[in-house]
């Protein structure tokens, strides 16, 4: 596995559980907002972390852990995911994987395998909005819809989430999303920071009122919507 970062302790990443985080390099998307830009578009310049120091911390966790948190990057890129996976599980932690959505063959293959055990899948805009906002102009929001309809089918825990950009979000944007995933188990708003290593410099998030008018649009369709981080 091509790993890039690895936070040894979180509270965050996979909800209810005592977690690490490994974060893989490299991504399919170039979202203006990324808020991690090396890691996702020169991942090659970055050092590497051996799958061994992975394997070593929850082996020495182990009892302090509950789970690993698999994040990006976009973890579905590299093929010898479902490997790393299946290590994690034999030593009997509970994995979570952070996704963009765009490989819902690949998802659909650890679900079935049984190697995740909740996802966190990025709703990155209103369909009509996906290609501008995922920085690719020719961008085929079917793969992103399949993923959604997969995880909609409730074999798993899951959310879907959307970091809010004042450039790229409106209030119409939540009516189209929530029409999009209508009924869904959990959907978070994430107002975007400008971590000084965005894609695109001069961007903004909004305000926390514009932030409730989007959060009360989008719970027309979603009931467990909810505002994180903010």
């Amino acid at each position: 596995m091509l790993i890039k970062g690895l936070a040894k302790l979180t509270l965050l990443d996979y909800p209810g559980c005592v977690a690490c985080t490994v974060f893989t390099g490299g991504c399919n998307f170039k979202c203006p907002f990324c808020h991690n830009a090396s890691l996702a578009l020169r991942a090659a310049a970055l050092p590497s972390i051996p799958e061994e120091e992975v394997f070593e911390l929850l082996r020495r966790r182990r009892g302090i852990l509950d789970g690993i948190c698999v994040s990006g990057g976009e973890p579905l890129l590299h093929p010898d995911l479902p490997e790393f996976l299946k290590k994690i599980k034999a030593l009997g932690y509970r994995i979570k994987l952070d996704t963009n959505g765009a490989y819902p063959d690949r998802l659909g293959a650890l679900i079935d395998h049984g190697l995740i055990d909740m996802v966190a899948m990025d709703i990155k805009n209103a369909p009509d909005k996906y290609p501008l906002t995922v920085g690719l102009p020719s961008f085929d929001m079917a793969p992103v819809r399949e993923s959604a309809a997969l995880l909609m089918r409730g074999t798993l825990p899951y959310e879907f989430r959307t970091t809010v950009v004042r450039e790229f979000h409106e209030k119409e944007d939540f009516e189209a999303i929530g029409t999009w995933i209508r009924g869904a188990a959990a959907y978070y708003l994430q107002s975007f920071t400008d971590s000084g290593d965005v894609i695109k410099s001069n961007l903004h998030a909004h305000t926390a009122a514009t932030l409730e008018v989007f959060l009360a649009t989008a719970k027309k369709y979603v009931s467990n919507t909810q505002l994180r981080g903010i």
